[in-house]
């Protein structure tokens, strides 16, 4: 291996790891340097569709998606080897090199970790040998003690490339100097070593207030606080997991869209432009008092379809949302929302339930979805028709979007959305609209047709991601942190 590796570590679960990691992705590009983002196992249901091995197509959490984006390198599946999407509380689909792999989703979580390492060192080492540095995220926590010895994505792969580390805490949350003197201390002095550097992210106040928390942590830990990154809500990177910051965003006026969070969401990270967006209110609903008064209800994608229609039942949702639909209220549906809003779900091979299944859909759109083991991945240009109603702005317009489904529909609705080869992959009923296609809100022709304005681009975001810890970092401390340490394993 020839690349130098820097890599981002966290105390907890949303500490600031795949914000952190995107930025140095940037910055480190910025230098001139050729970089590649890699994470050896991410658990997200925000995929993403890349170019796979031997000329086909894979899927990588969209973290890792972004992060190469940032730096500048065509996103593909060694960057993110290994990919769990959790279907159900105990059930999570495995994708390795972007691939669905059934034999190993059945595997206990122990055996499953040393059969997917190999796939995950071959993949670092592959990266780092075409590039000069690979920025590496971790997961979670480095110090899990009772998954230490079984886990691959932290340490083990710290180790393999000899990476210099950062480890950032979430000051908000409180607690941020024992979270970060209580991880160091749980590793193994091996591995306390490469321990480069500590970052408090999310800040709110006085940083003068710190001290001497950062002082008296060096003196006990030899590790150097080296950034102070303040609390910053309209940074513009989606987030990777969740809805973080679930407060609505935008004017109380503006124009109201709730998305609909079940459990099971995806690639949520899709709606990122309209938090931006002039003159939109966004919200994310969880319950049926918000989605009341909303102008428009999306109804995203789900990586578990029936699950989540049944949870909309559940919470009075369901009827909520056929209600919006038959005042005339708009309602989006895109891929599991889209299955969502049809007649049935036949499922005869359990793909999406889990057993095999026939269930009744909303029933606002005319169609049937059928769920088939072959997963649908493909690079989407698409073009709508003649739309009318709420969506008649969208008609002619194109966008380039991508496909991740198991689900194929079909049915009377009228058409609206083509794909470049004519496929029908969108269709629409009075108010409601259906699409298979993800991006939507990620084209600027879409956003202007819709409302008028567009956002920042994703590469303005970058940029601004880089300013930011540019100013911000210990002047000089990133490029020692990259700078030879030792030899590589």
């Amino acid at each position: 291996m020839t690349a130098r590796a820097l890599m981002v570590l966290g105390t907890t679960s949303g500490a600031g790891k795949s914000w952190l990691a995107t930025a140095l992705c940037r910055w480190l590009a910025r230098q001139g340097l050729k970089v590649a983002p890699f994470k050896a196992q991410n658990m997200s249901n925000n995929a993403r569709v890349v170019p796979g091995l031997a000329g086909g197509l894979g899927e990588i959490g969209s973290a890792q998606y972004f992060q190469a984006l940032a730096a500048r390198v065509a996103p593909e599946v060694r960057m993110n080897p290994v990919l769990l999407k959790p279907e159900r509380d105990t059930a999570s689909q495995v994708v390795v090199l972007g691939e669905v792999r059934a034999d190993l989703a059945q595997l206990p979580w122990r055996e499953r970790s040393e059969r997917l390492w190999p796939f995950a060192r071959e993949a670092l080492h592959g990266l780092m040998a075409e590039h000069d540095v690979v920025v590496i995220e971790g997961a979670g926590s480095p110090a899990e003690i009772n998954l230490h010895a079984s886990d691959y994505v932290n340490m083990r792969t710290a180790r393999e490339a000899n990476a210099a580390c950062l480890l950032v805490t979430d000051i908000d949350r409180g607690g941020a100097f024992a979270h970060l003197y209580g991880t160091h201390q749980l590793l193994p002095a091996a591995e306390r070593a490469l321990l480069r550097g500590f970052v408090l992210n999310r800040f709110r106040g006085d940083a003068g207030l710190l001290a001497p928390g950062p002082e008296q942590l060096r003196a006990l830990t030899g590790v150097p606080t080296l950034a102070v990154l303040p609390l910053w809500r309209g940074h513009g990177l989606p987030e990777e997991d969740g809805v973080f910051d679930d407060a609505p965003s935008g004017p109380a006026d503006g124009l109201r869209i709730a998305v609909v969070t079940y459990p099971r969401i995806s690639n949520l990270d899709e709606f990122q432009p309209l938090r931006a967006m002039p003159g939109v209110r966004l919200r994310w609903a969880r319950s049926v008092a918000e989605l009341d008064g909303a102008d428009w209800i999306v109804l995203p994608g789900s990586k578990h379809t029936s699950g989540d229609l049944a949870w909309l039942r559940a919470q009075g949702m369901a009827a909520a949302i056929e209600r919006h639909a038959a005042a005339g209220g708009a309602v989006l549906g895109i891929c599991g929302g889209l299955q969502m809003l049809g007649e049935a779900l036949v499922d005869p091979q359990g793909v999406d339930a889990g057993e095999p299944a026939t269930l009744p859909g909303l029933e606002l759109l005319p169609l049937v979805t059928h769920f088939e083991p072959p997963k649908l991945l493909r690079c989407t240009r698409a073009r709508f028709g003649a739309v009318g109603g709420a969506w008649a702005a969208l008609s002619g317009v194109g966008f380039d979007g991508y496909e991740i489904r198991h689900g194929r529909s079909s049915g009377a609705a009228d058409v609206a959305l083509h794909n470049a080869e004519g496929e029908p992959i969108g269709w629409q009923r009075g108010s409601v609209l259906g699409l298979y296609a993800h991006g939507l809100f990620e084209s600027d022709a879409a956003l202007h047709a819709l409302f008028g304005a567009s956002v920042r681009t994703l590469d303005s975001v970058f940029d601004g991601l880089a300013d930011f810890i540019d100013a911000r970092f210990e002047p000089g401390s990133l490029l020692r942190l990259i700078a030879r340490q030792g030899p590589s394993r």
